[in-house]
């Protein structure tokens, strides 16, 4: 077996329209400024695609990228990122994954793919070292995700598939990986206009060797240390997976329920992990290599099944007032099947309910009843009767039908299971994330809620947390390893390991900039240089980390510029901004003005939310003429 030392930089492009691909190079430079995962794929995609075009036409580019540690045994390294111009938002979507593809994409010898163009029939791509066969795949058009997953594997070690709902063009289709998911902002879809129904990697063609071994085995031991005794990483979602924050969620008010008009339910504790490791017998079913091992599989229903994650349980649970696990194990299957982003789905039925109980359409669906719910993912998935509409996502339906008030997205993308009234700073997380509803841009919760390190409803120092974590998170995406990591790293200073939470909560309440820069995440950039070597110029330090993740952060959210994105956008659901919930006396809702100007200027935004030709001058961006084409308008 041959060996690649950190990184091949090699790009197989491929030409769907054509049958043909390519060789290209990550150069240097972009290696240096944007380490690998989401950042290399956002600048292979601004170099090549201009602005404007439609995400379901064949100049769309789809790009798939692994980071320097992956292939490389460095704890939680096992993910790679897909980034591609969203039908659902009209904006750049990336999606993180855990699946099998990247590591057998990487030990084929390549670092990424780009695909564009659009075949004239159905076919999947069979990669090896070589580069890529173009397989019909007819006979394969039509089936589920998990058939056609087990049919085209036997050509590698690593798929990518997608299901009936990319085929159709549901504008929040998947794509599936093993039991993982590139869930959100449509990749399916992007495939399915492409004709493509999947890819399948040989894989175990190379081995990938760090440049300094010594140096490398010293900084991954620290890292695995670091995460073995961390009360989250090792402790909650070892123990019970991302179901370990429902119950958290529904006490401190923030758990959705009934199309967000509620923060917590009496019944909820029946969708927690705790109840669901003693009901089903969990047992670890996680990504590799892992050291969190946060997924699980139990017997549901007499049969071995993939726990859901939080997110599905509360947007296909509490949020409909469904309680009863299996019955959302259904759901959650039955969108696996079809491969139909659960968030969007949830969401999206979710306002169908709120909206036939208010008389805007006529609808069997209804709160707490789980009657009807399946015909309907069925019906949306297929695009039949009403659920042809609610295949275009909350914002499209809310336009023909009304209840554009109670339809509950950023920009076009369904919220996530954190409902910010009672975590102010991931309201703002939510109306300034590049990819619209997501609650892993930075992640804010994590510090309000879950951590107890931050005042949940306070204003001050929001701005600047926010942007911190958005950098963070960003860089970490490009490494590319699991941003759950960073529960263990961030927590690992002694000064906040030892410190008591109350004392945390006042810094970051007042001297926030001081209580963030204790946290050291050195081990990140450690691994990487460890792993690169002398082939690039030495970071100084986390300065410069940080600041890789700010300019992945500020390229893609001058590339949404150039798609129409401007302040108008950065908002939030009505609903969140004038309504109190259910469950607080006080009536809280989200102060977002307080915060955005703010968080502009920290940004080097001017007052309209576009990056400042100084800010692109100091992070290194060439600006870049919009494009002609379609523009967002007229997707979204």
């Amino acid at each position: 077996m041959q060996e690649i030392t950190g990184t091949s930089n090699r790009v197989l492009e491929v030409d769907l329209t054509r049958q043909t691909f390519d060789i290209s190079y990550i150069s240097d430079v972009d290696r240096q400024q944007y380490l690998g995962g989401k950042g290399i794929a956002l600048k292979l995609i601004y170099d090549r695609m201009a602005a404007g075009i439609d995400p379901l036409g064949p100049e769309n580019l789809f790009v798939l990228a692994t980071g320097v540690f992956m292939g490389t045994g460095a704890a939680c390294s096992g993910r790679f990122e897909a980034v591609t111009k969203s039908p659902l938002t009209g904006l750049m979507a990336s999606s993180s994954c855990g699946g099998p593809f990247g590591m057998a994409l990487k030990t084929s010898g390549w670092d990424a793919m780009v695909i564009f163009g659009r075949a004239q029939s159905p076919v999947y791509l069979r990669v090896d070292a070589g580069g890529a066969a173009f397989v019909p795949a007819d006979e394969l058009w039509g089936t589920g995700t998990a058939d056609a997953e087990k049919a085209i594997l036997q050509d590698g070690s690593g798929a990518l598939v997608i299901g009936p709902a990319g085929e159709n063009r549901v504008r929040f289709a998947n794509i599936r990986s093993g039991h993982r998911f590139l869930g959100r902002g449509g990749m399916g879809t992007v495939l399915g206009a492409k004709n493509l129904k999947g890819i399948v990697a040989k894989g175990k063609e190379y081995k990938i060797v760090p440049a300094d071994k010594k140096r490398f085995d010293k900084a991954n031991r620290l890292f695995f240390k670091y995460i073995q005794r961390n009360g989250v990483t090792a402790g909650a979602f070892r123990d019970y997976g991302t179901n370990a924050n429902l119950n958290t969620g529904n006490a401190a008010g923030i758990l959705p329920v009934r199309n967000f008009t509620g923060g917590s339910h009496g019944r909820a504790r029946k969708l927690s992990g705790e109840a669901m490791a003693e009901r089903f017998d969990t047992k670890h079913d996680t990504c590799k290599p892992c050291a969190i091992l946060c997924g699980h599989r139990g017997t549901i229903r007499g049969e071995k099944r993939h726990v859901p994650e939080y997110e599905t349980m509360t947007l296909l649970g509490a949020n409909l007032e469904i309680f009863d696990p299996e019955t959302v194990s259904d759901f959650n299957e039955l969108c696996s099947h079809y491969g139909m982003d659960t968030i969007s789905t949830g969401g999206t039925l979710a306002w169908a309910m709120e909206a036939g109980q208010k008389g805007l359409l006529k609808t069997d669906l209804k709160f707490g009843s789980a009657d009807k719910i399946t015909e309907m993912i069925t019906d949306m998935a297929l695009r039949r009767g009403l659920g042809k509409d609610l295949a275009l996502g909350s914002a499209a339906a809310a336009r023909k039908y009304g209840g554009e008030d109670f339809a509950m997205h950023v920009k076009g993308m369904e919220l996530p299971g954190y409902d910010p009234r009672g975590s102010v700073g991931q309201g703002l997380s939510y109306a300034t994330a590049n990819r619209g509803g997501c609650h892993l841009s930075s992640y804010m919760v994590g510090l309000e809620v879950i951590l107890g390190m931050a005042e949940p409803r306070a204003v001050r120092w929001k701005p600047y947390m926010v942007k911190f974590m958005e950098d963070v998170f960003c860089a970490i995406n490009c490494l590319h390893v699991c941003l759950f990591t960073s529960f263990a790293v961030f927590l690992e200073p002694p000064l906040i390991r030892f410190s008591p939470k109350f004392v945390i909560r006042l810094l970051n309440q007042n001297l926030s900039r001081l209580a963030l820069n204790l946290m050291d995440v050195s081990l990140y950039p450690e691994l990487w240089h460890a792993i690169m070597g002398s082939r690039y110029v030495p970071y100084q330090g986390m300065r410069d980390f940080y600041k890789a993740g700010e300019r992945v952060h500020v390229l893609e959210r001058y590339m949404n510029t150039r798609e129409g994105i401007s302040r108008k956008d950065d908002t939030l659901p009505l609903r969140l901004l004038t309504e109190g919930r259910a469950c607080d006396a006080d009536q809280s809702t989200v102060p977002l003005e307080a915060m955005l100007q703010k968080y502009y200027r920290l940004r080097g935004y001017d007052p309209n939310g576009v990056p400042r030709p100084a800010t692109l001058r100091r992070l290194g961006i060439e600006p870049r003429h919009p494009g002609r084409g379609k523009n967002r308008e007229d997707v979204f």
